[in-house]
């Protein structure tokens, strides 16, 4: 009998998410068992409850997921999970805190596909503001946007004070350089976009953060990308269908939600599927899902 493909979910919230489980057995796994209120602290007894449990046979059969809402807590549960570990007792891991590592490696991918595709270049020395950028999206999105070379800012709509507190506690956590702007009013949202040449925009659903007057000011501006899918858009002129569709009155491109939720769908459903079908120990984070998004758009059909 063979053994069957076990998938254990763990998250720091009283639930695990639907989308997760959905996608999970779409990419194959049989057995999958969800995990609610797990501390940090518990990672590692969980982990070693999961590798003593099968031969190295099926241990190849088996993964942890780890969901929540919280990314730094979930880059965190990754790490001890994966120190938990050792040769030849090693499943797959792969950390996606409501979906905030595949969403924000779908969104700076896409966005670096539309820079290249307009100027021939990349991130390196590109001006980002991340707007609600103190969400778990915003976050990860910068820290990818630092470390593809861009200068980045975090901005926060509650001010100063809480955009810089989650720049320094994100920069601290993932080694890159980020800083805080305020988006508390509309003259500090005009200044904190004036001069960028990319807006990151991961605030609230349903809540228009930039006006078209603001696009229109913003004169080096290139590309836009918008995850919210609520109307109205997150920044006017950005359609959610929006595909580098060129946003009016300005030289931007704009990129929408479901421009980047269907990169984001492919994203986890690959990653999941490597975890599934690897047969050797997989580590995926938001690095790994950013690369996988990176090569869904480098193919043909998806650009």
């Amino acid at each position: 009998m063979e053994r069957p493909y076990i998938l254990h979910m763990f998250t720091p919230g009283s639930q695990m998410s639907p989308f997760d489980i959905n996608m999970a057995a779409d990419a194959g796994w049989q057995v999958i068992t969800p995990y609610c209120n797990v501390a940090l602290s518990a990672i590692g007894a969980l982990t070693q409850d999961t590798i003593f449990s099968r031969s190295p046979k099926g241990l190849a059969r088996t993964g942890i997921f780890i969901g929540g809402r919280d990314a730094l807590l979930a880059a965190d549960m990754l790490e001890a999970a994966r120190k938990a570990m050792f040769k030849p007792f090693q499943v797959s891991l792969m950390a996606d805190p409501s979906g905030a590592y595949t969403t924000a490696a779908a969104m700076v991918a896409s966005v670096e596909a539309a820079l290249l595709a307009q100027a021939g270049a990349g991130f390196a020395g590109r001006r980002v503001v991340v707007l609600g950028g103190t969400g778990p999206v915003g976050r990860i999105a910068a820290v990818l946007a630092a470390q593809a070379g861009a200068q980045v800012a975090i901005s926060s709509r509650n001010g100063i004070d809480a955009a810089d507190e989650a720049a320094q506690q994100t920069a601290l956590r993932f080694g890159v350089a980020l800083e805080g702007v305020s988006g508390g009013d509309r003259a500090a949202m005009r200044a904190s976009i004036a001069e960028v040449d990319v807006i990151l925009a991961c605030a609230a659903a349903g809540v228009q953060v930039v006006s078209a007057d603001e696009v229109a000011q913003a004169g080096a501006l290139r590309v836009v990308a918008d995850v919210n899918a609520v109307p109205p858009a997150g920044v006017a002129g950005v359609d959610v269908m929006a595909s580098r569709a060129p946003i009016a009155g300005t030289q931007a491109l704009g990129i929408g939600a479901l421009a980047i939720g269907n990169v984001k769908y492919q994203t986890q459903q690959l990653l999941l599927r490597r975890m599934h079908e690897a047969g050797t120990p997989q580590v995926l984070g938001f690095a790994e899902a950013f690369e996988v998004a990176r090569q869904h758009l480098a193919q043909p059909a998806a650009a």
